[in-house]
């Protein structure tokens, strides 16, 4: 039985057509494979943004595109699926972009691993995985122009690829901030004022955010209020009565 890898560059720097190595009892055979593909057609996309203590701004998007791969090998020629997560430097506009590129080609699925340098609007890596069969195997040069928002436009696999740059990945660049925690605010006394969205005790007022947690408080009623303060304003969080009020 012949068992087929398609290999196309090996190296990001590097353009060139894809190769096909066919091994039979040790012996290769090799021929050229090439794809353009497109996957434009945006699916699920969840993005997050943060800055970063340098004052730049990351964004991380997931992202799942579907288009179409065009090939004269059919493992190469059908519909494709980019799975992708994407971490952009929006300040600078570079990143990185990994995940999977599957093609439902006419002759057998092909799966393969991608990771690519994000530079200006345009990406250049390495796909590496698999053809329907359990032998195959496919590496090659990829590129083509992205976008967190629309996918992957005027991609190739070997045929031809772009060169693209290089970036140094570091941990640690952006962490969100901590959420700043509410102050608390107690305070003892006759009840002032009450109604169903607020509650007045010992000079200190706070908005009530349901009405039944004032049920059957009355003015002159003795309690304890607990309550947080952020953005200016104070809500309620708990009221309790005190011994000896006369209700």
């Amino acid at each position: 039985m012949r068992r087929l890898t398609w290999i196309s560059a090996t190296l990001l720097a590097l353009v060139g057509a894809g190769i096909a190595v066919a091994h039979g009892g040790g012996s290769k055979a090799v021929a050229a494979t090439s794809a353009t593909f497109s996957a434009t057609t945006p699916g699920t996309v969840r993005t997050s943004t943060c800055t970063a203590a340098d004052g730049k701004v990351y964004a991380t998007t997931h992202g799942r595109y579907t288009g179409a791969a065009a090939s004269s090998d059919g493992a190469l020629n059908g519909p494709a699926t980019l799975d992708v997560v994407s971490l952009i430097n929006q300040t600078d506009n570079v990143g990185t972009v990994e995940g999977l590129l599957r093609i439902d080609g006419s002759g057998g699925r092909t799966v393969a691993h991608v990771e690519a340098v994000y530079s200006g609007g345009h990406l250049a890596g390495v796909a590496e995985g698999h053809g329907s069969a359990p032998w195959n195997r496919l590496l090659a040069n990829v590129s083509g122009d992205f976008s967190a928002a629309g996918g992957l436009a005027n991609g190739k696999l070997g045929g031809g690829t772009a060169g693209g740059d290089a970036v140094v990945v570091t941990a640690g660049a952006c962490r969100p901030a901590p959420s700043p925690k509410p102050e608390t605010i107690q305070a003892h006394g006759n009840v002032t004022a009450v109604s169903g969205t607020s509650i007045s005790v010992a000079g200190v007022t706070c908005n009530v955010p349901n009405a039944s947690m004032v049920n059957g408080i009355q003015t002159g009623d003795r309690v304890e209020i607990k309550c947080t303060a952020s953005g200016g304003a104070n809500t309620l969080v708990r009221v309790e009565r005190k011994h000896g009020d006369h209700h």
